[in-house]
């Protein structure tokens, strides 16, 4: 099911948003956090909103801290918690320049932000162990956590790949981020027990399950195998991806990263048919709902976040290659 005018109106629902200061906020009123404002940010881009998107990173620019992180949560400008830094928040923002370039084509861009990308990697390597995973956060109090996450180092696969990319492009040396790519790719494939040692592990939450297909740590056959073997745990027929596999919760943004994750293991039969399922849950002004609780018939929370909104216009650019930037998800190096 395509339809531009429902696609656009979720572009302009996240550009209706943004601060002035360029911020992208949760909701109005929310909180704002550099994962989901790069998330919004590639909405933003989808939909064509060129402009405001390179606002969002004027906003990341301004608010980097000297070590090159960015706090947990912000307020606008202002940080809400002010000690920790979380290593694939700081990470993210690689992937969504890259993003914006495929799309655009926008050299300018890259050049200006390259040394914001650049110190931010810095701060996401100098927590990287000699096993090869990642510390998930930097508290300025507490100092380091000293575990890792297997959804978010994931994520920092990724950005480490779209920072080479960038790094390239601009004829920069990419040896450190490759060989720091290809350590922490080791490591989640290969070492489990370097993950959630500190903690109860994560493996219930659906985001554990497909983030390494998302996100290219695992691939070709062994992807799709990883999809199958937990598929039925995850996933409610005709309605979506739980959250977590003993909740009776269905996510927007969870359901769309899957069918990403779908298009990357080649299996467009069931990409196309979670994105079906979802239509249901846009609202009217061309938001998305959080999720949906079936067991109650409840949409659950009452919010409508920027990010499940672009995360929507990342996966109908998957499926319908709306951009250049189409295959980000889908192919890795």
């Amino acid at each position: 099911m395509f339809d531009s005018k429902r696609l656009a109106h979720t572009a302009q629902y996240i550009a209706k948003l943004q601060l002035e200061s360029g911020a992208l906020p949760w909701f109005t009123g929310g909180i704002v956090d550099p994962w989901d404002h790069v998330e919004a940010i590639m909405g933003l881009t989808v939909g064509g909103h060129t402009q405001a998107a390179r606002r969002g990173f004027e906003w990341l620019q301004q608010t980097q801290r000297d070590d090159g992180a960015w706090h947990a949560v912000y307020n606008n400008k202002q940080a809400s918690q002010d000690t920790r830094a979380e290593s694939n928040f700081v990470a993210y923002p690689a992937t969504g320049l890259w993003h914006y370039f495929q799309a655009t084509g926008d050299l300018e861009t890259v050049v200006k932000y390259w040394p914001m990308i650049e110190r931010a990697l810095n701060f996401v390597l100098s927590l990287q162990t000699p096993e090869g995973e990642i510390y998930w956060a930097v508290d300025q109090s507490k100092g380091i956590s000293r575990d890792a996450l297997v959804t978010g180092c994931s994520s920092i696969y990724k950005s480490l790949e779209c920072a080479a990319a960038l790094a390239s492009v601009l004829n920069k040396d990419t040896h450190r981020l490759l060989q720091a790519r290809y350590q922490l790719g080791n490591a989640i494939r290969h070492k489990p027990h370097r993950f959630d040692r500190t903690w109860t592990s994560k493996s219930r939450y659906s985001m554990d399950w497909f983030y390494p297909v998302l996100t290219g740590v695992i691939q070709h056959s062994s992807a799709q195998n990883r999809l199958t073997r937990r598929w039925a745990e995850f996933v409610e027929p005709n309605l979506g991806c739980r959250c977590v596999a003993d909740e009776p919760w269905v996510t927007i943004a969870e359901t769309s990263e899957l069918i990403m994750a779908c298009m990357a293991a080649n299996d467009i039969k069931s990409a196309k048919a979670l994105y079906e399922g979802i239509q249901r849950f846009q609202f009217t002004d061309g938001s998305w709902w959080t999720g949906y609780v079936f067991t109650d018939n409840t949409l659950w929370p009452d919010e409508r976040p920027s990010w499940t909104a672009a995360a929507v216009l990342l996966a109908a650019d998957a499926l319908f290659r709306l951009t250049p930037a189409h295959s980000l998800f889908n192919q890795h190096r």
